[in-house]
Order: C-alpha cells, then sequence, then structure tokens
C-alpha cells in the first residue's frame, strides 16, 4: 500500500510540474507576442519587396526598422518625402546597413549557444547575398561607393564605444566587381603633418567614398582624431584636419559632416556635429546641440540625417550642414539610413 501512494504521489507530482511548465511557456509566448506587436502610435510595417533600384514612384528611403514586432531589425522602405508613412519590411535583417547604385552592404550577428559571431554581407539590388565576410568584431559603420563598386565596414574589435579610449577597430573594403578585399586599412603607409607615421596604436574607422579610388575615414592615434584622405590604389592614408571622426562626404565632394569632440562636454557625451569645408578648411558648427554618435548621411547638398537615441532604440532626425535652421525629427524607430534616387 505504501509503494502504491508513493507512486500515486509521484504520478500527481509529474503532472502538476508538467502544467506549471506549459503554463509557464504559454505565459512567456504571450508577453513575446505582446512585446512583438507594435506599440501603440508606432509606424505601420508590412512585408513586401524591396529593391535597391531606383523606383519610378520617386525618391526612397531605407534603414534598418526598429519598431517592436515580427520585422524589427529588418531593412524596410519609405517614400523619402513621406518618412513616417507605412513601411515595407525586406525580410532581411542588419544591424548596420548602407547602399547606393543597386549594391548594399549588411552588418549581421549570427546567434549560437557559444557566441555571437558577425559577418559583413554584400547584397544585390533585390537583396539577395552575393558574398559574406567574416567580421572580427561588433558592427558600427558600413558605407557603399556612389558607383556602387566598393563597400566598407568598421567593427568594434575590442571596447563597445567611441567615447572612450579603451576600444580597438578594423576596417574593410571591398571591391564587388572582383572581390578584391583590403581587410585592415591600418596596413595602410600613413602620412600626418606631412612626414611618414608609424605607431602601434593606430585605429581606423568611418569611411566615406568619393569615388572608387578615394575615400576619407578617421585616424586615431596618441589619443588624437584625424581627418584623413585615403588611396586604394597607392594604399596611403594622408591626414587633413584634426578633431575629426565618423566623416560623410557631401554629394558635391566639397564638404565633410562628421563628429566633433567639444572641451567642456561630459566625457560620455563629448560630440556635436560640424560641417568642414575641404577647400578652406573652415568648420561651421550645425544647429543640433545633443550629442551625436553617429555617422552622419547627406540627404542632398544642403541637409543632413543622423540618429538620436528614441523610445524604440534609435530615431531619425535632420538639420540643415550651413549651420542655419533647427533640428527637426524624420521619423521614429529608424537607424542606418541610405537614400535611393
Amino acid at each position: 500500500m505504501r509503494n502504491r501512494t508513493r507512486v500515486i504521489i509521484l504520478l500527481v507530482a509529474v503532472v502538476l510540474l508538467g502544467a506549471v511548465g506549459t503554463g509557464a511557456v504559454l505565459y512567456a509566448a504571450d508577453r513575446t507576442a505582446r512585446r512583438d506587436q507594435a506599440q501603440p502610435g508606432g509606424p505601420s510595417v508590412v512585408s513586401g519587396p524591396v529593391s535597391l533600384q531606383v523606383q519610378s514612384g520617386g525618391r526612397q528611403l531605407l534603414f534598418r526598422n526598429m519598431a517592436w514586432g515580427p520585422h524589427r531589425d529588418e531593412i524596410t522602405t519609405v517614400a523619402a518625402d513621406h518618412p513616417d508613412g507605412p513601411r515595407t519590411a525586406s525580410g532581411v535583417q542588419c544591424l548596420r546597413f548602407h547602399a547606393a547604385a543597386g549594391t548594399g552592404i549588411c552588418l549581421q550577428a549570427q546567434h549560437s549557444a557559444l557566441e555571437d559571431t558577425y559577418r559583413a554581407v554584400v547584397l544585390d539590388d533585390h537583396l539577395r547575398e552575393l558574398r559574406s565576410f567574416p567580421a572580427a568584431g561588433i558592427p558600427t559603420r558600413s558605407r557603399v561607393s556612389p558607383s556602387g563598386h566598393l563597400a566598407a565596414w568598421t567593427v568594434f574589435v575590442s571596447g563597445d564605444s567611441y567615447a572612450g579610449s579603451d576600444f580597438s577597430t578594423r576596417t574593410s573594403i571591398v571591391d564587388v566587381r572582383d572581390w578584391n578585399l583590403r581587410e585592415n586599412l591600418e596596413d595602410f603607409a600613413v602620412v600626418l603633418d606631412g612626414r611618414p607615421y608609424q605607431a602601434h596604436d593606430i585605429n581606423i574607422w568611418g569611411v566615406t567614398f568619393a569615388d572608387d579610388t578615394t575615400f576619407y575615414a578617421t585616424l586615431a592615434s596618441a589619443g588624437q582624431t584625424h581627418l584623413v584622405r585615403g588611396d586604394l590604389t597607392a594604399r596611403t592614408l594622408t591626414a587633413l584636419h584634426d578633431n575629426v571622426e565618423c566623416p560623410s562626404l557631401s554629394p558635391d565632394g566639397t564638404r565633410v559632416a562628421y563628429k566633433k569632440r567639444v572641451p567642456g562636454l561630459p566625457a560620455d557625451a563629448p560630440w556635436r556635429l560640424y560641417v568642414l569645408d575641404l577647400a578652406t578648411m573652415t568648420e561651421t558648427a550645425t544647429a543640433e546641440q545633443r550629442n551625436i554618435d553617429d555617422q552622419a548621411l547627406w540627404s542632398g547638398d544642403g541637409t543632413l540625417v543622423y540618429a538620436l537615441p528614441g523610445d524604440y532604440g534609435a530615431d531619425l532626425w535632420t538639420v540643415p550642414a550651413d549651420g542655419s535652421g533647427r533640428a527637426e525629427p524624420v521619423t521614429k524607430a529608424a537607424v542606418a539610413p541610405a537614400y535611393l534616387g
């Protein structure tokens, strides 16, 4: 009798534990489903075809969608003149993204039980994978050249913020015509103050392209940052101006927008958005007074678009490049923009 009672008690306990476990799973699934539904007032996002070709319907704005829901982190598209309109989601997830002339660069995370790894994926005009490359760390910047022939990306090899000095980056450029990969721009020869420069602490990040040979980027060494002009053929980096981070070249090639460290600001929020005239090396502060930790994008010769923290993680804002006007919102729940058309 005692054995029978014990068996009955054991069976009841197993049933109860199973019921509790099932209830916990269903509760967690319900919470996830609720979380993944679009928050009230958030942007409308639906699945659909997304192309990197210029559309007959007008200029397009593409970006990583940050709104909660089944399409979070996917590359989405909206009409550029209605950036708060319904979004079309591609199904392709990227942490960082940029596109030009039918070529896209998508920096992705690959999750596993042991660790997260990262890769840089070159996409065709229908966002299909053409080639991928292992990335040595956390994705942070990406750009495609105006021709669509070159793609660049930067990752944090150690550290995860530009605010301090305890970080290391790796920046690569690939030619999508022949898949020639410059895996680490730190291997290029550096000219600083008119002389060859070598140091063990050089970091390069934030490429922006002029054409298929010339690019600009940030070089950091000895606690200083510099705007450098790169030459892919000569494999050189020539310093042009100090205190420049995450440069972005204007469409006409005459100015660079960038983050500048301003004395007196907090150590964890030290940057303001500036524009440098490359002919005169004259700096102009934009009207944006908040801390900018992004590589701004030119939406035309006269305006800049960039990300700031928001309710969903990040929002896009715009400001005139000439120092006039004021900062205005573009759209919520978005980061890593690219304009087509």
